[in-house]
């Protein structure tokens, strides 16, 4: 059984930063493609930014130039690094396995 674990959420300042992690356990971490995606609230779930097996990456408009998702398959583990960021990134970040399970999700709050 496949299991994600967001964490790294939390409140911060506009203009400020946050790093995202998300653990896979129970399946073959390096043959998935991973990503994130992100709900507010009253809103749809929305797509962030994704990784391919072979580094290959791949964002949303919104978050171009600012957020980075990067993989470490010796830690089971998918990054996500976001700067600059404003009140509009506020959101459960989720962290998907590309076939179909999802975390549970952690909180961004971006406010000052």
């Amino acid at each position: 059984q496949v299991q994600l674990v967001e964490s790294g959420g939390g409140l911060v300042q506009p203009g400020g930063s946050l790093r995202l992690s998300c653990v896979m356990s129970g399946s073959i971490f390096s043959s998935r493609l991973m990503a994130w995606y992100r709900q507010a609230p009253g809103k749809q779930r929305d797509f962030v930014a994704a990784i391919a097996t072979g580094g290959n990456t791949n964002y949303a408009d919104s978050v171009k130039g600012r957020f980075i998702i990067s993989r470490d398959n010796s830690k089971n583990t998918v990054y996500l690094q976001m700067n600059s960021l404003k009140p509009e990134d506020t959101a459960i970040y989720y962290c998907y396995d590309g076939v179909f399970s999802w975390g549970q999700g952690t909180q961004v709050t971006v406010s000052s």
